[in-house]
């Protein structure tokens, strides 16, 4: 890719992590980095997890589905502090594991624990899918989530019989100041920025939870469908953006924040190939 594919383009960072790896990556292929974070992370409490955990411990479960990496690292951690790490890491150990992402099974993967189900692509609905051939009925299942709920897999397990489903959250998501939403929508209306780079979807559902605030989901839309262009670091992030009506979106083969600038490069040379 040529070092000038994103020459003056000013690329929108949505995220809150590695912002400054992404912005060098950004100036290095001739960008210009602009950092509007539309979410943030904070741990829980521990005392929030310490009950859950030490139910675990004690009773284990017979599914344990396991949605992210960090968040499962989170768990060991505060298992450890906790005085009970072993006896979780055990009742894992003699659980059918499921697990989500290619992150979710390096976590497996160090904690030398092998997954029965193991969905590689990141989205729920592939995790639904490949949970679809097993048999809950009368099952216990345990679910590590990470900032927000999955009603959708509940459902699905307790339609498919599990006797008891629990969730734990080890982490939540923090919503983006009002300040960052306005400035990003004055932006978009003056068209000052080319690319939003969203590397989760929760950041897309603030952005178009915003703009159905303040009635601007039409203009959203339109401004995606123009000259502003969207890009997703994965599939997962992809989906989000689909689900809200967003056609045209750039998005990676290989789910990571590098990819998916240089996509974005790669994507600005075809259109300019193409004039």
């Amino acid at each position: 890719m040529s070092i000038i594919a994103l020459k003056n383009k000013r690329i929108v960072i949505a995220g809150s992590r590695k912002t400054d790896e992404m912005s060098l990556i950004v100036e290095k292929q001739g960008g210009i980095p602009i950092i509007r974070s539309l979410q943030g992370l904070t741990m829980f409490d521990e005392d929030l997890l310490a009950e859950p955990l030490r139910k675990f411990a004690e009773q284990g479960t017979d599914w344990l589905i396991l949605t992210t990496g960090m968040g499962s690292d989170s768990l060991i951690a505060a298992a450890d502090k906790l005085g009970i790490g072993q006896a979780v890491r055990d009742r894992m150990s003699q659980a059918k594991i499921a697990t989500r992402g290619y992150k979710t099974s390096a976590f497996l993967k160090r904690a030398g624990l092998k997954a029965v189900v193991s969905d590689d692509d990141g989205t729920m609905k592939g995790l639904i899918d490949n949970l679809s051939a097993y048999d809950f009925q009368g099952q216990r299942v345990w679910i590590q989530l990470h900032g927000e709920p999955a009603p959708e897999l509940v459902r699905f397990l307790e339609s498919k019989g599990a006797k008891q489903v629990e969730t734990v959250l080890p982490y939540k998501h923090v919503p983006p100041s009002a300040a960052t939403l306005d400035t990003l929508m004055a932006e978009l209306a003056e068209g000052s920025v080319d690319t939003i780079c969203f590397t989760t979807a929760v950041q897309v559902h603030y952005l178009f939870k915003y703009a159905g605030e303040t009635d601007r989901i039409a203009f959203l839309l339109d401004v995606f469908e123009g000259r502003i262009v969207a890009a997703a670091v994965g599939k997962v992030t992809q989906e989000a953006l689909r689900e809200y009506g967003v056609k045209r979106i750039v998005v990676p083969e290989l789910e990571r924040m590098g990819a998916l600038i240089i996509e974005i490069g790669r994507y600005y040379e075809s259109i300019e190939g193409s004039k």
